[in-house]
C-alpha cells in the first residue's frame, strides 16, 4: 500500500493485519499438545482459521469511520450491540454489556456501571484501537481523543481507555514510520507512545516495556509485563507493544513473539498484528495466512447497518 493511502484504506489496512492476528492466536488455544508442537517448531497452523471478538468489533469500529469520519458513539454502540454473535468468545462482562445495550439501554449508563460503577479495565477497547490509530495517523491529537471515544462505548475505567489510547497511538507511529522510511528503535517507538498516556498502571508498564530491548527469556518479559491472562488492558497492553518494538519490521516475527507468552493469546496477536501492519504494508503480511483467516464479511468493514 502506498504511503499517501487514505484514512479508511489505512484503517482497512489495520484491520486486516488485526483479524489475521486474531485468528492465528486463536489457533493455540486447540489441545496443547498440538499447539505446543507448533509453536516449538513454528509451524503455521492449518486453516481455516475463525476469528474471534477482537475482529467481529473492529469490523465495527472500521464501519463507523467508513460511515462519518470519526467514531459516534451511539452508532457504534448501536453496531456493536447489532453485530454481537455469541460464538465469537467474547468476554463474560462484554457478554452483559451488548445484551444490555441491544436491549435499549443507554451505553454510557452501561458502560459506567460495570464492576461496581467502576467501568471495565478489558482489554476489549485496546483490542480494537489499531484502526482508530490507522485512520487518524496524520493528526496525533486525533487519535488520542478518537480512541478515548471509541474505548468509552464498553468501558469506562481509565486502564481500559488508556490502553485503547496506547494502542491507537502505536498504530498511527508504525505508518508514520513508514512513511518517513525510517524503522525506529525499540524504545523510541515505545517512547513515541508513552508521551500520549496519563498516569496510571498501562503507562507504568509500558515503561518497563522501553526498558527490555533484550531479554534473556520470555518469562522475564512477561513477568514484569503480563500476558493477558486477567485480560485487563494493563496485563496485555504492555507486552503486545513490546513485541511490536522488538519486530515493527516483520509481521510473523511479531505475531510469534506474541503467541509465545501464553495468556490471551488472540488479543496479543490481534493488537500486535494490527500495528506491524500498518508498518509493513499489505505486502508485508504472508498471502497464505490471510488466505487460512476465515473471510471477512463482504462489505461488512465499509457501509452502515
Amino acid at each position: 500500500m502506498s504511503v499517501d493511502a487514505t484514512p479508511i484504506e489505512r484503517a482497512r489496512l489495520a484491520l486486516d493485519g488485526l483479524s489475521i492476528g486474531d485468528a492465528f492466536g486463536q489457533c493455540f488455544f486447540q489441545e496443547p499438545a498440538l499447539s505446543d508442537s507448533w509453536l516449538a517448531q513454528r509451524i503455521v497452523p492449518p486453516g481455516p482459521w475463525p476469528y474471534t471478538d477482537d475482529t467481529q468489533m473492529s469490523l465495527s469500529i472500521v464501519a463507523v469511520l467508513a460511515d462519518g469520519g470519526a467514531i459516534d458513539q451511539q452508532r457504534l454502540a448501536m453496531r456493536l450491540a447489532k453485530h454481537y454473535e455469541y460464538d465469537r468468545a467474547y468476554g463474560p462482562s462484554m457478554h452483559r454489556v451488548l445484551e444490555r445495550i441491544g436491549n435499549g439501554e443507554p451505553w454510557r449508563e452501561v458502560a459506567g456501571s460495570s464492576f461496581g460503577g467502576q467501568g471495565s479495565h478489558g482489554n476489549g477497547a485496546a483490542m480494537r484501537a489499531a484502526p482508530v490509530g490507522g485512520y487518524f495517523s496524520e493528526d496525533l491529537d486525533a487519535v488520542v481523543a478518537q480512541a478515548r471515544a471509541s474505548a468509552e462505548v464498553t468501558h469506562a475505567h481509565p486502564e481500559g481507555i488508556a490502553g485503547a489510547v496506547a494502542v491507537a497511538v502505536a498504530a498511527a507511529w508504525a505508518w508514520r514510520c513508514r512513511s518517513e522510511g525510517r524503522r525506529p528503535e525499540h524504545a523510541s517507538f515505545l517512547a513515541s507512545i508513552l508521551e500520549s498516556l496519563p498516569p496510571g498502571e498501562v503507562r507504568s508498564k509500558l515503561i518497563r516495556a522501553q526498558s527490555l530491548s533484550r531479554v534473556g527469556s520470555l518469562d522475564h518479559a512477561v513477568a514484569l509485563l503480563g500476558n493477558g491472562s486477567e485480560m485487563s488492558a494493563q496485563d496485555t497492553v504492555p507486552y503486545a507493544l513490546w513485541c511490536c518494538g522488538q519486530s515493527l519490521d516483520n509481521y510473523q516475527d511479531a505475531l510469534w513473539l506474541a503467541v509465545q507468552a501464553g495468556g490471551d493469546r488472540d488479543t496479543l496477536c490481534a493488537i500486535v498484528g494490527g500495528v506491524v501492519a500498518l508498518f509493513v504494508g499489505r505486502d508485508g503480511i504472508p498471502p497464505t495466512w490471510r488466505e487460512r483467516r476465515e473471510a471477512l464479511p463482504d462489505g461488512f468493514a465499509l457501509t452502515g447497518g
